[in-house]
């Protein structure tokens, strides 16, 4: 017994040094060190936009030396312990060894994220599909799925746009939602999503089945340089008809804005003043242009978009099938959950990690 556990400390020990140079550790510790030396400079927090880019840059590598860190201090702490056991002590150690490996396989997971923007901040946008009224209400069923889960991960979430059914739900939305890789997580529900279930519009309580499409592109900020010139677009203002104070409520604050050479829109209707309505819906429009840009460039869809598909029978990625039993599949990992109602609840990690698994090939 004390052989076998004797391996197992082994095999985790070389697993933590091995993250520690697929976390490229050592280049980061100096990273954080120039990077703290930069901060002390006089004059660093005159510039807004730089000092930002620099303390996220600082967070983003202090998170990844900290967690390691902690993890190898564990590991130590499991050594001494083991250096010392007897056959009384080898139940703890069992736990600890567990424990070692479940924190090890979770900062494993940093490698999923080599993307360009993957650590960036995301926004979503829903738009239903084949179902009418009932592929509405599923919009807005996933809007409850997603906006749980960020609450879950602590992130920041606000509503851009919003266009009501018109018997019930939601046909589209669009919102954004910041925190540490949350492009890079949410990137992996880009696709067509299914909905099967028990009508609850139908008198007859018959099955029907309901499709809406997802769509993420990252918070682009000043990563890319995109040209829109003012002859390129129409600006269009009108009334919000959803949430966002009584100002909003009351004025021609929302803003449409149409890229006239590619066709594009975005929408914003939820800022506090038509000024600041005008600057997301631009930023939006500059990350959907580049996303275009890059889909044009390789002729084939990119790393940060999913491939576009009709928003109907055949082309999801996910099935959620509430009737006649619960079932949750992602048909490019087959991955399942038969805890249908826990899913569509937020608790989706799961699903996210198997295919960030799947691409990555970890």
């Amino acid at each position: 017994m004390i052989s076998d556990i004797n391996k197992q400390v082994e095999e985790l020990e070389k697993e933590i040094y091995n993250l520690e140079n697929i976390l490229k550790i050592k280049d980061k510790k100096e990273t954080i060190q120039v990077l703290q030396l930069k901060m002390s400079e006089k004059g660093f927090w005159n510039n807004s936009k730089t000092a930002s880019e620099v303390v996220n840059e600082l967070k983003d590598s202090k998170g990844d030396v900290d967690d390691w860190d902690s993890l190898n201090n564990a590991l130590k702490d499991l050594k001494d312990l083991f250096s010392i056991c007897d056959e009384s002590m080898i139940s703890d150690i069992v736990k600890e060894i567990n424990k070692l490996r479940m924190d090890s396989e979770a900062l494993k997971l940093r490698i999923l994220f080599p993307g360009k923007f993957d650590k960036a901040n995301a926004i979503v946008e829903i738009n239903s599909g084949a179902g009418g009224t009932e592929a509405c209400d599923w919009v807005s069923m996933l809007f409850r799925m997603y906006f749980k889960w960020s609450e879950n991960k602590g992130f920041k979430f606000k509503i851009l746009s919003e266009v009501r059914g018109e018997d019930a739900g939601i046909k589209n939305i669009a919102f954004f939602v910041e925190g540490r890789r949350a492009f890079g997580l949410l990137k992996t529900e880009i696709g067509v999503h299914r909905l099967v279930r028990i009508s609850p519009f139908d008198s007859n309580k018959r099955r029907h089945t309901s499709f809406a499409s997802v769509d993420v592109i990252p918070e682009v900020k000043g990563d890319i340089e995109i040209e829109i010139k003012p002859d390129d677009v129409r600006i269009d203002t009108y009334r919000s008809s959803g949430a966002g104070g009584q100002h909003v409520n009351v004025t021609d604050s929302a803003v449409r804005i149409t890229h006239l050479s590619t066709g594009i829109v975005v929408c914003c209707q939820n800022e506090r003043s038509q000024h600041q309505n005008k600057l997301t819906a631009f930023n939006i429009l500059k990350a959907k242009l580049y996303k275009l840009k890059e889909e044009e460039e390789r002729k084939e869809l990119g790393d940060i978009s999913g491939q576009k598909q009709r928003v109907e029978w055949g082309s999801q990625i996910r099935s959620y099938i509430l009737h006649p039993y619960l079932l949750v599949k992602d048909h490019r990992t087959n991955m399942e959950n038969h805890n249908a109602w826990s899913v569509l609840d937020g608790k989706i990690d799961d699903f996210i990690y198997a295919y960030l698994k799947q691409i990555v090939s970890v």
